[in-house]
């Protein structure tokens, strides 16, 4: 419930928001309403300041200082209206609704109604903080909150190139020089060891039963995904014909070739040779079309059924594995064989960047200790006080 008051013949109008302690008002001027905090939560000086605020404005009125802006609600509906347009609808269409669904149910109730020019630091940072305020012993993911800033800047960017803004907020978090790089969760040799052979033997249990269909299909997968490094927004669109088994010319192994469309588009990957394999298993099984889906239903509820009874749902840092961890268990295990980088961020459609900052900085392998351990060849009379020093250790 808003508890409201009207004063100067309702030209003004002063309010409390149910969760709010302190008074707003807000009255009509120019083609637009205006809004602003009382800073108290009594009535009687509340009255005052909206008297005295609401003079000011008239004031400004007159001289013609008092232009109407548009709010923050105006520059978000025009960002949905011209985003997929500009982007050739390109953009996949999880990430555009997942925009769409931020401003609705949080930057437009907080912004909505606020003059872009009022969208300032502080402000940004009072979102930051309710945002950030525990409800229910609950907070975002910190990836929540950065996903909303993006948002949020792309509409304020919206607005400048239209000139309803002059510039940019600064939006950077303060109190904050930099964050621990957490690497991504994964499964080390023995866990993912530990991982396929209880998925096989999800596979002889529920043979003949009710369940066979999914216990296969989930086996093979874990299998697919840790010998390809799909992301698994682009595994689940693979169709049999984007699908290759070939022999790689260099190795002279049989490997997938697999033409792959995800998030950059299309692009290209290469299988380990355990792969074929599990395709091949899939193909005499399914005898599937060429535009059939290589992996259809839902696997996360086994998937995490499987997790949870060997005890893999959370790595010793406490991040959560799930299907996406496969991924990263393919690029780990490709530095830890000694695969070259630069490969890997190919076959990977990603970026040596990424690697070196999520995946490779905790690979021991990462680090040679031959180039660490290096000594420099000492120049003569340094070598004399050396064998000095060597000679007295000896006596002693």
């Amino acid at each position: 419930m808003v508890e409201k008051h009207s004063i100067l013949g309702d030209k003004v109008h002063i309010y409390r928001r149910e969760r709010s302690g302190r008074w707003q008002c807000a009255t009509f001027l120019e083609g637009k309403y205006r809004r602003a905090s009382t800073r108290t939560d009594s009535l009687s000086l509340a009255k005052q300041f909206a008297e005295d605020w609401y003079f000011n404005l008239r004031g400004d009125q007159r001289l013609g200082k008092l232009k109407s802006e548009k709010t923050f609600r105006e520059a978000a509906a025009k960002y949905e209206a011209e985003y997929e347009v500009i982007t050739d609808h390109s953009r996949n269409k999880t990430y555009v609704d997942g925009n769409y669904r931020r401003i609705r149910l949080y930057l437009n109730p907080f912004f909505g109604d606020l003059g872009l020019s009022e969208v300032t630091s502080g402000k940004i940072q009072e979102y930051r903080v309710l945002r950030m305020t525990p409800k229910d012993g609950k907070t975002p993911a910190r990836n929540t909150l950065h996903q909303e800033m993006v948002t949020l800047r792309q509409v304020l960017k919206t607005a400048v190139r239209h000139g309803w803004l002059t510039h940019l907020p600064d939006m950077t978090a303060p109190y904050k020089s930099g964050t621990k790089v957490a690497h991504r969760a994964w499964f080390s040799k023995e866990e993912y060891n530990r991982l396929f052979q209880a998925t096989r033997k999800r596979v002889d249990l529920h043979k003949g039963k009710r369940w066979q269909a999914e216990a296969e299909q989930l086996h093979d997968y874990v299998l697919f995904m840790a010998n390809t490094g799909l992301r698994p927004d682009e595994a689940n669109r693979l169709q049999y014909r984007d699908v290759e088994i070939a022999e790689d010319a260099e190795t002279g192994e049989t490997v997938l070739i697999i033409e792959v469309r995800g998030k950059r588009g299309v692009g290209y990957c290469k299988s380990t040779a355990s792969a074929v394999h599990t395709f091949e298993r899939m193909v005499k099984r399914n005898k599937p079309q060429p535009s059939d889906l290589v992996f259809t239903g839902n696997r996360q509820s086994m998937f995490n059924n499987v997790l949870d009874e060997l005890g893999l749902k959370f790595d010793r840092e406490g991040n959560r594995r799930t299907a996406y961890s496969l991924r990263h268990t393919y690029i780990c295990l490709r530095l830890i064989d000694g695969a070259d980088i630069h490969q890997i961020a190919k076959n990977c459609r990603t970026s040596v960047e990424m690697i070196e900052k999520y995946y490779a900085s905790h690979i021991q392998t990462s680090i040679s200790a031959a180039a660490i351990n290096v000594r420099k060849k000492p120049t003569p009379k340094k070598k004399e006080e050396a064998l000095k020093v060597r000679n007295a250790h000896r006596v002693l």
